[in-house]
């Protein structure tokens, strides 16, 4: 094990650093390797350190819910709106216009300055080209069968499961290990015990 290494990482930069990659989605395993330890260390430090700890779920729990947003989202449906963008050079006179107030403003800042470094700066701080927008399309996305179904087994999973549960005769109780198994599961064990 890493002898004294989990005292770097119980910093303050260090923590920040645990939090980030859990929230950029790194599994533990991935995390151990960035800070160069095995993942049972890591375990080791999730247990015994509880800033570590906390960290960590602190930056799974944002990514956590941003998933689940976006599965509610697709579960429900949304309006999207998609931009097209053209890049284009900026008009001479507009360009000229732009530079002339960049130098302005650099000149009352830097009264020092000489007029070769304004009009450098002038040159550097305005671009010749620049992004315009075509135009937007708004439109729907349906809601997701598949989400939705996900979204409501997870949150409601008795209303939602798939398998109905029937009772046999003899019944079982709630406690029962066998309660979940199929009639065709349950004939296998009995069978399995005669022989």
């Amino acid at each position: 094990m890493a002898t004294g290494k989990y005292k770097q990482w119980r910093t303050h930069e260090n923590l920040t650093k645990l939090e980030g990659w859990a929230r950029d989605g790194l599994t533990d395993e991935q995390i151990a390797h960035n800070i160069g330890i095995r993942r049972p260390t890591l375990y080791d430090w999730k247990k015994k350190y509880p800033d570590i700890s906390d960290a960590l779920k602190k930056g799974k729990e944002v990514v956590d819910r941003e998933v689940e947003g976006a599965l509610l989202r697709r579960a429900q449906g949304y309006t999207t709106t998609d931009h097209q963008y053209k890049i284009v050079d900026v008009d001479e006179d507009v360009l000229h216009a732009r530079r002339r107030k960049a130098a302005n403003i650099f000149k009352l800042d830097h009264p020092e300055a000489t007029q070769q470094e304004i009009n450098d700066y002038a040159a550097e701080a305005v671009p010749t080209r620049e992004r315009i927008e075509l135009y937007q399309n708004t439109h729907e996305v349906p809601p997701d069968t598949t989400a939705a179904i996900f979204w409501l087994k997870n949150r409601k999973p008795v209303e939602w499961r798939d398998r109905k549960e029937t009772e046999i005769s003899g019944g079982l109780s709630v406690n029962d290990p066998y309660k979940d198994l199929t009639t065709d599961e349950l004939r296998k064990l009995a069978r399995d015990d005669d022989g």
